[in-house]
């Protein structure tokens, strides 16, 4: 960059080129305003252009440094990085100090004869020879000096001061102008952070009242349906895979309510026999059968006032589905062997994974008690549909695990990662299950992405999620391609292969158990199950009847 100077050509030239030059100047700066309000683009755009159209050289914009009495060169133009970091100023130091304290304008006609101009961010030796002016003007936001719009003039030029200061005092407006946004910005900026922390932190504290971890907007969506519901007293379905945390959702809507301090009673439908429903539920009195030696309140007497939960609610036979429906309409129970009608009070809340309006279709459950149970239905998010939430899980597990076990395992962010990044179609059972196993059977303190990646399940097929909005499923959830019987799980690696409670078939649980002759723990390990899953799958296709 070179100075302009004074030139013969120069000394000719008519004021309206000066005009022009004034007017692409501002048209220039303008139109960057236009596209960009950031003053780092403007501003040295702006210190470009000055030197290039008016020749007014090495500009500089000096802004007051935060929490101290200095200002410094933020924005220069013909200046070497060097020199910027030179150009440091105390309040009164200098002409461009005393301009910072005073928030007056000074001209300096020739910095030769000026005691008080420090030279300090340009050298003499580097101007030009010859008599060389000093601009300095402030640049204020609501009548506060904050910094200092300076430049150098070539006295010989042949163009009226006026000209020059009314040009830079134009510009020393836009300055403090955008200045004064991007302070605006900023403030506004940090008040949002904070507010959005704060709301963070309440949605945090909010979900963790109930022991639910998550922000996930899915989360959020289930437990604002449930906090609006938590005041009635209408039946509520948690509709949910396998491991989403019905259970926890349940106990959340009787915190919630204001039966929170009153029994909170859970019942697993699918873990009690035929035979044993109706005493469980309703009681029985003295007599009512072999070994009754006294009358028992069932479940839904101790849970009186409060809140009864019944889970995998579409495991309910049909002859106690109609008992249950009378007891909802009803509001009384009549003991097994009793005859006495005993009015409850108590608030309904039914979970599922099954698609209940096909089974009223194919018959497996009573339409009356479906439209009796389905009065508010909430949606509970898979993992696949909250994976932001995972690290919070895991961090969440993994403490609790360790201080559980008196344990000292963590994770590096990349296994984090690789955590997210994996499919659970066990959900957040699963992730729980498999963070107790990485702990229990941890070598080294940290465990990376590959330490993990032996542990997580293979080949794993993830269950149709049931939905209650979208086209109705089968009764019975799909099952996963085909397992060949004849390759029993070998036991390799340290974690067995997750299967939905669907995985086999029923033609493969008879084929297999034929071939090992009735034993159904041969059977079991021939399809890669325990005793215990291959029992209850037995059971669940109804094969023991």
């Amino acid at each position: 960059m070179k100075d302009i100077v004074n030139t013969e050509s120069e000394a000719d030239t008519p004021p309206t080129f000066w005009r022009q030059q004034e007017m692409l100047l501002l048209e220039q700066v303008m139109a960057l305003v236009g596209r960009s309000l950031s003053p780092d683009v403007v501003m040295r755009e702006m210190l470009h252009l000055l030197s290039e159209l008016l020749g007014l050289n090495r500009g500089r914009v000096v802004l007051r440094d935060e929490d101290a009495d200095t200002g410094s060169i933020r924005f220069a133009y013909g200046l070497t990085k060097k020199e910027i970091a030179r150009g440091v100023y105390e309040l009164g130091d200098g002409i461009t100090g005393r301009v910072l304290a005073t928030g007056q304008l000074t001209i300096v006609q020739d910095i030769d004869h000026e005691p008080r101009f420090l030279l300090r961010a340009v050298e003499r030796a580097h101007l030009p020879a010859g008599p060389v002016s000093f601009i300095a003007l402030p640049i204020k936001i609501e009548q506060q000096t904050i910094g200092v719009l300076a430049c150098h003039r070539i006295r010989t030029r042949n163009r009226a001061l006026s000209d020059d200061l009314t040009i830079l005092r134009i510009l020393a407006t836009l300055a403090g102008q955008l200045l004064q946004l991007q302070a605006s910005l900023k403030a506004k900026t940090r008040i949002l952070e904070q507010r959005n922390e704060m709301l963070s932190r309440a949605l945090q504290t909010e979900t963790a009242r109930y022991g639910i971890i998550g922000t996930a907007p899915p989360l959020l969506k289930a437990i604002s349906e449930l906090e609006r519901v938590s005041d009635a007293t209408a039946s509520v379905l948690l509709i949910g895979d396998s491991g989403t945390g019905k259970e926890l959702f349940a106990r959340a809507l009787h915190l919630a309510s204001p039966r929170r301090e009153k029994p909170f009673i859970k019942i697993n439908c699918a873990a009690i026999p035929d035979t044993l429903f109706e005493s469980e539920l309703f009681g029985y009195e003295r007599g009512a059968f072999t070994g009754a030696n006294a009358a028992r309140a069932g479940l839904f007497e101790q849970a009186s006032a409060g809140t009864i939960f019944l889970d995998e609610i579409g495991e309910l036979p049909l002859a106690m589905q109609s008992k249950l429906l009378r007891t909802l309409q009803e509001g009384t129970i009549t003991r097994l062997g009793g005859k006495r009608e005993i009015s409850i009070d108590v608030r309904l809340v039914a979970a599922t994974n099954r698609d209940l309006e096909r089974g009223v279709a194919q018959g497996f459950f009573r339409q009356d008690l479906y439209y009796r149970l389905n009065v508010i239905p909430i949606q509970l998010p898979s993992l696949a549909d909250r994976r932001e939430d995972i690290p919070a899980l895991v961090l969440h597990f993994l403490n609790h695990v360790n201080q559980a076990h008196q344990r000292n395992v963590n994770l590096t962010q990349a296994a984090i990662s690789r955590l997210q990044e994996h499919d659970w179609p066990g959900n957040i059972r699963e992730l729980s299950n498999l963070i107790e196993r990485l702990v229990l059977l941890a070598d080294e303190p940290f465990l990376d992405a590959a330490d993990i990646a032996r542990y997580l399940p293979r080949n794993e097929a993830p269950a149709q999620h049931v939905n209650i909005s979208g086209p109705v499923g089968s009764w019975v959830k799909a099952a996963p391609a085909p397992v060949e019987p004849s390759l029993p799980w070998s036991g390799s690696g340290a974690v067995r292969p997750y299967l939905t409670a669907t995985s086999h078939s029923e033609q493969q649980l008879r084929e297999t158990l034929a071939q090992c002759g009735g034993n159904k723990s041969r059977a079991a390990q021939m399809l890669g199950l325990t005793v215990r899953q291959f029992a209850y799958r037995w059971q669940k296709l109804g094969l023991g009847r």
